[in-house]
């Protein structure tokens, strides 16, 4: 049996040598294991171990002795004992969730203090198999067929995942090792238990009785197939995640389904930090936004607001802020940045030889003279967002224009323009973003000084897009 476990560990590089390994030790059988086995391969990677211990506080005494006898076992075999106590049950969540995140963040903490570099917990094949067949049973995609992984992002490992439950207490009991029994674990009120106790039983009996090396394989080929569409997908360049995120309805319809669910997913992953409560439906509706011939639709998904402008779609985490009015005076030279932080509006005044589009990626010009009082001193000048009723003749225009038939005809997302900028004179739409300069004010080649108008966009706020673009284009090329 250790020698499976090395070659599992070893397959999976958990270990780099000489790592300070926490041995996540409840007192049942599993983890007890997990403790020993560990204990005799640690000179092949000259492994520091460590027993760490968390006390939930469920079971009250009988927690309180099960957090004494992993205390014992630990001293008994000279390893360093980290404790946790938690009071779970005055939590206010779902138990089993509640006591899962308290695990979870006292992980984190050793982790990220340095006190060790990896986490060991004693999942079985036993743990995989309930685990897929419950994410079956629940409706779940090929994600989360993937089970119980084997190392994960946070640094968590699981070295039994190959062993069954029974061959572990045969172990155990062929040592006279002890082991504490949890008696929640026969509670048929957790669908966990009912899995563990009747179902699988039942289906072992009257279909596979090598039912869960069966479901354990269906993960492994999840794992894999997982792994390499993320090798795949991962070059994509990406902004840091928890940001809005945008997709091309138009590319997106032009891939195979099944590369366009998984865009889909991780868009949402990024855009929300998470997957959870996403399922199959979710990415369906995604899909059917996309593929619809209606412009514009909105559907509030767990945690996400999916809004489709025009060709784009963008996913933003519940209750962001959308956008807000805004009025800043500004004195030329000088600039002002948007409150949402993608672009920095500048204004500079030029001579006539010195004209040049230096000011940032869109540049228009004002007829500096017509923006100045008698005595030459500029008055009112404000940059501002657009409101619902703006409107103003562009330069080349024969009469006025509302810019929100700009925005329709320009094809111009609703979420750009929640914080489009537009540059006033004493109340007057002098300048709008993309749309120029007003008739009135606009500079001619015969100005002898400007009042240029730039805009220096953030790289990041076009980056969504760019990234999508690329990846679609190196999608077809690959595909053709």
């Amino acid at each position: 049996m250790l020698d499976r476990i090395a070659e599992f560990i070893a397959r999976h590089n958990m270990f780099p040598s000489g790592a300070r390994v926490g041995v996540a030790v409840s007192g049942g059988a599993d983890s007890v294991f997990l403790l020993h086995a560990l204990l005799e391969l640690a000179p092949r990677w000259n492994l520091q171990l460590s027993v760490v211990h968390v006390d939930h506080g469920i079971r009250g005494a009988l927690s309180r002795a099960d957090a004494t006898f992993v205390e014992d076992l630990a001293n008994r075999l000279h390893l360093s004992f980290h404790l946790r106590q938690a009071d779970v049950p005055a939590i206010d969540d779902n138990m089993e969730q509640a006591a899962r995140h308290v695990r979870q963040g006292f992980f984190a903490e050793l982790l990220s203090t340095g006190a060790v570099d990896r986490i060991a917990t004693g999942h079985t094949r036993s743990d995989q198999a309930e685990t897929v067949l419950y994410r079956i049973l629940r409706g779940s995609g090929l994600p989360g067929l993937c089970g119980i992984l084997p190392v994960t992002k946070e640094q968590v490992v699981r070295p039994l995942l190959e062993l069954d439950r029974s061959e572990i207490e045969c172990w155990l009991r062929q040592r006279n090792i002890a082991w504490r029994e949890d008696e929640t674990n026969q509670d048929r009120s957790f669908a966990r238990n009912r899995l563990r106790h009747e179902i699988l039983p039942l289906l072992r009996d009257h279909f596979n009785p090598r039912l869960d090396e069966t479901l354990a394989n269906m993960a492994t080929l999840a794992q894999d197939e997982e792994a390499y569409w993320a090798t795949g997908l991962a070059r994509r360049p990406s902004p840091s995640c928890n940001t809005p995120q945008i997709l091309s309805t138009i590319e997106l319809t032009t891939q195979p389904t099944a590369i366009a669910r998984r865009i889909i997913r991780q868009t949402i992953e990024c855009a929300k930090g998470d997957l959870r409560q996403i399922d199959f439906a979710h990415i369906e509706r995604i899909l059917a936004m996309a593929r619809s011939q209606d412009g514009h639709d909105r559907v509030q998904l767990p945690g996400l607001d999916v809004l489709r402008s025009f060709e784009w779609i963008r996913f933003a985490r519940a209750g962001s802020a959308a956008g807000f009015d805004f009025s800043v005076a500004i004195q030329p030279p000088g600039s002002v940045e948007l409150p949402d932080g993608s672009a920095r509006i500048a204004l500079q005044i030029l001579e006539k030889g010195e004209r040049a589009q230096a000011c940032g990626t869109v540049v228009n010009e004002l007829d500096w003279g017509r923006l100045t009082s008698p005595n030459g001193a500029p008055s009112g000048l404000e940059v501002r967002n657009w409101r619902p009723g703006d409107q103003y003749q562009r330069m080349g225009q024969s009469r006025k224009q509302k810019i929100k038939i700009l925005f329709q005809e320009n094809r111009i997302p609703l979420w750009d323009r929640w914080n489009w900028p537009i540059v006033t004179y004493n109340g007057c739409i002098v300048w709008a973003r993309r749309f120029g300069a007003a008739a009135e004010f606009a500079a001619d080649p015969a100005t002898p000084v400007v009042l240029a108008v730039g805009e220096s966009r953030n790289r990041l706020d076009s980056l969504n897009v760019q990234c999508n673009r690329a990846l679609f284009a190196r999608q077809s090329r690959e595909k053709a």
